[in-house]
């Protein structure tokens, strides 16, 4: 007996389980081969003594009325008030507990056997189960594994520590590949626990949390909370926008985002396939936001009605705010969430700057001059 608890220590360390849960799944463990030796709706207590090094287990009695259906349906739990007295003692009344120690050695190799199968189910259930709960913590941050893998289609395999996550094709970027052997870098999306399949977890490079994650680790302003990303979008492998903001006057933070001579901003685009990265100080006005979020087009003025934003835009401009196959405007709705709709409005965008440029003469040393006398 003594024996038997040392290995339940000795299993406990090797699979890096506490005590308590490798004590928890022995008991477990005791109880079904119990059941599977009496019956199976046998009710057990079960007690172990770790300072002692043995267990004890009992099997449970209730005392009913004569006439119990759980008589019929539930026998090895129960025994009728005239069955306890003729068998145990005269003075049992309903709802009293008859004990009765059960002694596993006295039903054979069969259920030392089903122990030891049952022994072992119950803690590798609890490995996955401690694995399960420890990346379940994990998920959305970015994680590091080695591809072992690569199935015909496309899906590639990584092991990450003691499991396996699953990159498919339609979570990784357009164009990219990778062979056995790479390291790399990718979101946890998913943690799933099958009966069939157990333990998986699904990685993903085309989420905008992806890049959000990328960009905390590379700038320290990100990761200690003086800069924050408000929102993101990403068009996978070609385009994406973040919008960045900062309560601390003294903090850019475009320019913590961007780094010196752009090194921040550059390392995250190698990551993800030289991904263009714009970065758009965030405002808590709409009409600003959406402004700064259709750059580098320039904007003559934005209406909003709900969650609509009619911007108006000369033809000179229109193009840059459309961008490329669209991307420069779904990237813009994208990161501010409201469906933008271009109004093209008469005029060039110069007669802008040549009003921009006259207003911010006046606004210079005359105007100041002007309220002293």
């Amino acid at each position: 007996m003594e024996k038997i608890v040392d290995i339940i220590e000795a299993m406990a360390n090797e699979k890096s389980l506490s005590l308590d849960v490798a004590l928890d799944a022995f008991r477990e463990a005791l109880n079904t081969t119990a059941k599977k030796c009496i019956s199976p709706s046998a009710n057990f207590d079960i007690r172990i003594d770790v300072d002692k090094k043995n267990y004890k287990i009992e099997q449970i009695i209730e005392v009913v009325e004569n006439d119990d259906k759980r008589l019929d349906d539930s026998p090895d739990s129960c025994v009728s008030l005239e069955e306890a007295h003729e068998l145990y003692d005269d003075n049992l009344e309903i709802g009293d507990e008859i004990r009765k120690e059960f002694f596993l050695e006295e039903h054979g190799r069969t259920a030392s056997y089903n122990l030891y199968n049952t022994l072992q189910y119950q803690i590798q259930k609890r490995v996955e189960q401690d694995l399960f709960a420890k990346y379940q913590e994990l998920l959305g941050t970015v994680i590091i594994g080695v591809v072992n893998r690569i199935d015909d289609d496309e899906n590639t395999f990584v092991e990450i520590g003691e499991i396996k996550g699953v990159l498919s094709q339609r979570n990784r970027i357009k164009g990219e590949s990778f062979k056995v052997g790479d390291t790399i870098k990718a979101l946890l999306r998913y943690v799933g626990m099958t009966p069939e399949f157990g333990m998986s977890l699904e990685l993903t490079r085309t989420a905008p949390k992806f890049l959000e994650q990328l960009m905390s680790k590379e700038v320290p302003e990100i990761a200690e909370g003086t800069v924050s990303i408000v929102s993101s979008a990403r068009i996978p492998g070609m385009r994406a926008k973040l919008a960045l903001k900062s309560d601390f006057s003294n903090i850019d933070p475009i320019g913590a985002a961007v780094g010196v001579k752009g090194m921040r901003i550059n390392a995250v685009s190698r990551e993800l396939k030289n991904e263009n990265i714009d970065c758009v100080e965030y405002s808590a006005v709409p009409e600003i936001f959406i402004n700064r979020s259709l750059a580098p087009a320039i904007v003559q003025s934005v209406k909003i009605e709900g969650k609509k934003a009619i911007v108006s835009i000369t033809l000179d401009q229109k193009a840059k705010a459309i961008g490329k196959s669209g991307i420069n405007i779904r990237l813009a709705s994208m990161l501010t969430g409201y469906a933008i709709e271009l109004k093209e409005i008469a005029g060039s965008n110069k007669n802008v700057e040549t009003s921009t440029n006259n207003r911010d003469k006046s606004m210079g040393i005359e105007a100041f001059e002007g309220l002293f006398k």
